[in-house]
């Protein structure tokens, strides 16, 4: 069955939405489909070949914002080594549904779409509920940072729910990231005379030992803490008896709100010098909030969060879509929540508990009927 939360996770996971290529499209229109069943408005907005974004709401009024659920529909690949379970079935074993997806984050999009549906069948929520349900995430969230782009219907939000895996505890935050690839360039030469040469490897070195020195020159932020920064990839040369002519390495810089990814990536540019060409790959903002916030407190009542607790609020170390949408939704209060085990996001023989993924519906419920209407 799809109308219920382990069945309908069951027919997400079915579907082979790795990208690349994606291939989102079937998958987006049998979401689309059941929420059109259950009432809601449905629209879709293409993202290339065969891939869409799905936009639902329902119960939208002039008084009241809604609340924002927001998911992605691609994963990862299944990597080199061979998988216990079939990835495509949604196998079930002591309270472990199994597949590509099912923490990340095929099971959240099932979650939040079976308790909209609930939701109105138990009451009538104020401002209503809107899904913003994308394509293409899992590089760089490519496919929200379009959306925002062409898509004039995104509305105003009360606060947005990210449904990454969190294991079911709120986290109030994420850091951003610029993606770099960096390039020097040289002049070939037969390695007994280097001085004919122009060694571009050696400019990359130069550069590399920069970065590992690299200062950010911030404040600590008080929910994200410091940025960081790593050279993750070399490359350069031809062969051993060459002066190589180009060289190159990336940089994953991953950036607190207390300074811009904007400045970061001057000062870098500035740090490498002007024999260095950077390439910006990925660069998005870093998820924060306001802890005393309204929206958020109410997510942490229904989450059960003790207020002893929420004076050390968590935060999660990886990128969502969170970063566009919150700038998109005017800096709204952005929480992630989702029923997956961060642990085994992109893992072999991915899985989430039945038991989480059945606790995620009650809890985006919670949230939803926050603000009933009388």
């Amino acid at each position: 069955m799809k109308n219920d939360v382990i069945g309908l996770t069951r027919a997400l996971v079915a579907q082979n939405t790795i990208n690349p290529p994606g291939n989102e499209a079937p998958l987006a229109m049998m979401i689309g489909e059941l929420l059109a069943q259950n009432g809601f408005r449905v629209e879709y907005v293409p993202f290339g070949s065969d891939r869409l974004h799905v936009i639902a709401e329902r119960g939208l009024d002039r008084e009241n914002l809604p609340v924002v659920f927001t998911g992605h529909f691609d994963t990862v690949p299944l990597g080199n080594q061979e998988w216990s379970v079939d990835p495509f079935a949604g196998e079930i074993k002591d309270d472990k549904i199994y597949g590509r997806g099912t923490t990340d984050m095929k099971g959240a999009v099932a979650a939040m779409t079976i308790a909209a549906i609930q939701a109105f069948e138990e009451g009538t929520p104020a401002g209503g509920v809107r899904l913003v349900l994308t394509a293409a995430e899992e590089l760089g969230c490519q496919g929200a940072m379009d959306l925002v782009k062409i898509y004039t219907g995104l509305g105003k939000a009360r606060g947005i729910i990210v449904g990454e895996p969190t294991s079911n505890v709120p986290a109030i935050g994420h850091k951003g990231a610029l993606y770099l690839n960096l390039k020097a360039f040289g002049v070939t030469a037969h390695s007994s005379m280097p001085q004919l040469g122009d060694n571009a490897i050696y400019k990359v070195a130069k550069a590399i030992v920069k970065m590992e020195q690299f200062d950010f020159g911030e404040q600590k932020d008080p929910l994200l803490g410091y940025s960081t920064i790593n050279v993750g990839k070399v490359s350069g040369g031809l062969n051993i008896n060459s002066v190589p002519d180009h060289a190159g390495f990336t940089i994953d810089a991953r950036i607190t709100s207390s300074i811009s990814n904007d400045a970061v990536l001057e000062k870098i540019k500035k740090e490498v010098g002007s024999e260095i060409d950077v390439e910006v790959l990925v660069n998005l903002p870093a998820v924060s909030n306001d802890i005393n916030d309204p929206f958020i407190h109410e997510v942490y009542d229904a989450c059960g969060i003790q207020r002893e607790q929420r004076n050390t609020p968590k935060t999660m170390p990886y990128l969502t879509d969170g970063s566009v949408l919150q700038g998109a939704y005017g800096n709204a209060p952005t929480i992630i929540l989702g029923p997956g085990e961060p642990e085994m996001a992109h893992k072999i023989d991915e899985y989430c508990h039945v038991s989480k993924l059945e606790q995620a519906v009650d809890l985006y419920k919670k949230i939803i009927l926050k603000n009933e209407k009388p």
